[in-house]
């Protein structure tokens, strides 16, 4: 159990995260994961606990990106069908897998992303799709598979990659590309990957109401907010939040 004061840390803390992540395309698990743990679950617990509040997020993102009609069907469906065996596969296999090499080596690939996106000054800013023919699409669809992957194995970060791939290969700018991640990652693959994870490990039911709410009004509020300011800002959060996540990640490790 946890007393008045830490429900209302888990509030604050799923406010913050799912804020940020709505707005970067990911990250959910820079601020909330680490938090869970330090207020006394261990990993596996907080692991599932984690993937089930972030579903809200997915939820609240998707109300207000649901609006905005940036979403192709088939393509999104796409996604949906070469993540989501990956999505499984990842979180069948995370508990018993020895993943500090695994969380400096995303680590350090996340801050890549971070550095990368403030050196493309245009990028993403414009949306151009392409690779889109049979050969794109495949070449594609093997990626999009090993991030699903990771995201039911590693769990923090791991939508920022899905929202550069949307953006590097795919051609999306940052405002469709992270409405693509918070319904389709946030939403569905985090879905599945909890799910997954809750038949393997209990999670923390008492601590979820707070981790939900906070998350649908974090997962809504940051949507709106990058609907409203749009690419250029977006672009910015995504930058500060994968190099964050990324210390993050690291310093887990090598504390």
């Amino acid at each position: 159990m946890i007393d008045f004061v830490g429900q209302l840390i888990l509030l604050a803390v799923a406010l913050a995260s799912n804020f940020l992540s709505a707005m970067a395309g990911g990250g959910a698990g820079l601020l909330q994961l680490p938090a869970l743990i330090f207020l006394g679950l261990p990993f596996a617990t907080a692991l599932a606990t984690h993937k089930i509040a972030t579903v809200a997020l997915g939820v609240g993102a998707s109300l207000k990106h649901g609006k905005e009609g940036h979403l192709e069907i088939q393509f999104a469906l796409f996604i949906l069908a070469c993540g989501l065996p990956g999505v499984i596969l990842g979180a069948r296999t995370v508990l018993g897998l020895p993943e500090d090499l695994a969380r400096i080596a995303l680590g350090a690939l996340t801050i890549g992303l971070g550095i990368y996106s403030i050196l493309k000054k245009n990028l993403g800013q414009t949306w151009q799709p392409r690779n889109r023919d049979l050969r794109g699409m495949m070449l594609g669809g093997v990626w999009v598979f090993c991030l699903g992957f990771l995201n039911g194995s590693l769990t923090s970060g791991t939508g920022l990659f899905v929202t550069l791939l949307l953006i590097g290969w795919f051609g999306l700018d940052y405002k469709r590309a992270t409405a693509y991640t918070m319904i389709l990652v946030g939403l569905f693959w985090n879905g599945a990957g909890a799910l997954t994870l809750a038949l393997l490990t209990p999670p923390q039911w008492s601590w979820l109401p707070m981790l939900v709410l906070g998350s649908l009004i974090g997962g809504y509020c940051g949507a709106h907010l990058a609907i409203k300011k749009g690419n250029p800002l977006i672009k910015r959060v995504f930058e500060v939040v994968t190099i964050l996540s990324g210390i993050s990640l690291i310093t887990t490790v090598l504390r």
